[in-house]
């Protein structure tokens, strides 16, 4: 279930950023749709689970949670949505990718844990990989909003690597609540925090969601980017670790290519290739633990992966 889940986030996760882009470029406000699209989906999930009696409004009140929605949520797709009106998709991908490495970097730095050398050697290996693969089809012309908006997707995956770490503390405390609902829940605040950014730095102009691809952009975002992939990816942080679930920044961008290849017919370079490569070897060099957990432990309901190299150790 949790390599069919990672799947699932791989798979999904790949395409959203050329749907941020198109929608962006469509007359989107960047921040405006990206509260839209966190706020909606997490409103549907939290609700629907209310109905079913598997969680109450009580957990709208967790400060938890609204420290979790303003780094997981608001922190990481505010910089996103904004940079991507001046970075190419691709590029945003590439830079994104730091995520693991951060995270790595961050437990390693301030909770004190002791990352082991292959997952570090992984992260930089995957990370290569990613530029090799994208290397080919990168023509950014490099100007001072290009430049800030580079600066700013990396601020942003700062925060996704401070939100993916607490959430593993929030989910330890949380233990007898469902992941989705907690999931739910900081998507809500993080989405309600993007309205007040909005609010506050843009003009709205609602009829931007009679374009076709401006709605069609916010529906596939809102629907499978949010509602699908997200909760899987908190679900996954829940039953593994904060570093395993993020590598889907690694397996995404060969998904992205194989798209374009079969489906828009967009070039394939042996750079391109060597780049896919690079990615899976990196990948599976930073979840060596986790994946020998996983295929040669024969204990049944085994949950948490690379438990023994990288585990959170919730902070007061």
């Amino acid at each position: 279930m949790i390599m069919l889940a990672y799947s699932l986030v791989c798979l999904i996760f790949g395409t959203t950023f050329l749907a941020i882009k198109i929608g962006v470029d469509a007359g989107a406000p960047p921040f405006f749709s990206a509260g839209l699209r966190f706020f909606l989906a997490g409103a549907v999930i939290f609700l629907f689970m209310v109905f079913k009696g598997t969680t109450s409004f009580k957990l709208l009140l967790r400060k938890e949670l609204l420290f979790t929605g303003a780094a997981l949520t608001f922190g990481t797709f505010s910089a996103l949505y904004w940079a991507e009106q001046y970075v190419s998709s691709g590029l945003a991908a590439v830079l994104s990718a730091t995520g693991p490495m951060m995270i790595l970097l961050m437990q390693t730095a301030f909770l004190r844990q002791k990352a082991p050398v292959y997952s570090l050697i992984g992260c930089i290996i995957g990370f290569t990989g990613v530029l090799l693969l994208v290397l080919p089809s990168l023509a950014a012309d490099v100007t001072p909003l290009w430049l800030i908006g580079c600066i700013v997707v990396l601020i942003g995956e700062l925060c996704y690597a401070a939100g993916a770490i607490y959430s593993k503390k929030v989910t330890t405390v949380f233990s007898g609540v469902s992941p989705v609902a907690l999931n739910a829940v900081q998507m809500m605040y993080g989405g309600a925090l993007l309205f007040l950014l909005s609010l506050f730095t843009e003009p709205l102009h609602p009829s931007y969601l009679l374009s076709f691809e401006a709605a069609g952009s916010l529906l596939y975002l809102t629907v499978a980017g949010s509602m699908v992939g997200h909760t899987l990816f908190y679900w996954l942080v829940a039953k593994t670790n904060p570093v395993f679930p993020s590598t889907w920044l690694y397996i995404s961008p060969p998904i992205a290519v194989g798209v374009g290849f079969f489906f828009y017919n967009e070039e394939v370079t042996w750079v391109t290739l060597l780049g896919v490569f690079t990615i899976i070897a990196g990948t599976i060099l930073v979840n060596a633990g986790a994946l020998k957990a996983l295929l040669f432990k024969n204990k049944p309901g085994l949950p948490v992966l690379q438990k023994a190299n990288i585990e959170v150790v919730p902070q007061d």
